[in-house]
């Protein structure tokens, strides 16, 4: 099945793209990360780094079964020619490129604000798709992937600097995401102390504010 692998690998970084501006959009994680986290460069440089660690990481396990001939992948071949996925990462790189040149995502309004969101997952996603294939840009043979004990150690390196971006860049939100726990937690703990559902209604029910008696003047 020629050229499923990089139907798979596009159909995977377009999923981490949707999904994470779904979790941007419409979620409580997305508004932890909006309230916590300022917008220029902090917000994107945290979410380029989330987008970058996931697609490194599909982009790895995706090579690995082509060429350990795992499930029905296979390398992209068009006349003869390898066509690698760090291709896909320029292509995306450029586009992102162009985005900025244009200015869009510089606004507060919705559209802007989602081209802002849009370009930051976009480059995480090319940017992990041409850094996977590092070693092409030093020697053009087709064939010298490196080692696979040396590719082991820049695997490590490379996944280990996404998750020391993402927890740098992403601290806040982090710490965002810990109150928001605890405070869950605590809430639930109360809530099973209660010893009856009378009880439970009467703590959960909205109090009322007492009026005062009026004054009387004598």
């Amino acid at each position: 099945m020629p050229g499923s692998g990089a139907l798979i690998l596009l159909a995977f970084s377009s999923l981490v793209v949707v999904l994470l501006l779904v979790l941007l959009q419409l979620t409580r994680l997305g508004f932890i990360v909006r309230s916590t986290i300022p917008d220029r460069p902090r917000r994107r440089m945290f979410i380029a780094s989330v987008s970058f660690l996931i697609t490194f990481a599909g982009v790895r396990l995706l090579v690995r079964m082509i060429t350990h001939n795992h499930g029905p992948f296979n390398w992209v071949v068009v006349r003869g020619h390898h066509i690698h996925h760090l291709v896909w990462g320029i292509l995306i790189l450029l586009l992102v490129g162009y985005g900025w040149l244009l200015d869009l995502g510089r606004s507060h309004s919705p559209l802007s604000i989602f081209f802002s969101r849009l370009m930051s997952v976009s480059y995480g996603a090319g940017a992990a798709l041409t850094l996977d294939e590092f070693s092409l840009w030093l020697n053009l043979d087709p064939n010298d992937y490196w080692s696979r004990e040396g590719r082991m150690s820049i695997d490590a390196v490379i996944l280990f600097g996404s998750i020391l971006a993402v927890g740098a860049w992403g601290a806040p939100f982090f710490r965002g995401l810990q109150i928001m726990w605890s405070k869950r937690g605590v809430f639930r703990k109360e809530i099973g102390r209660l010893e009856t559902p009378i009880r439970r209604a009467r703590l959960l029910r909205p109090r009322r504010a007492r009026r005062s008696p009026p004054r009387t003047w004598h």
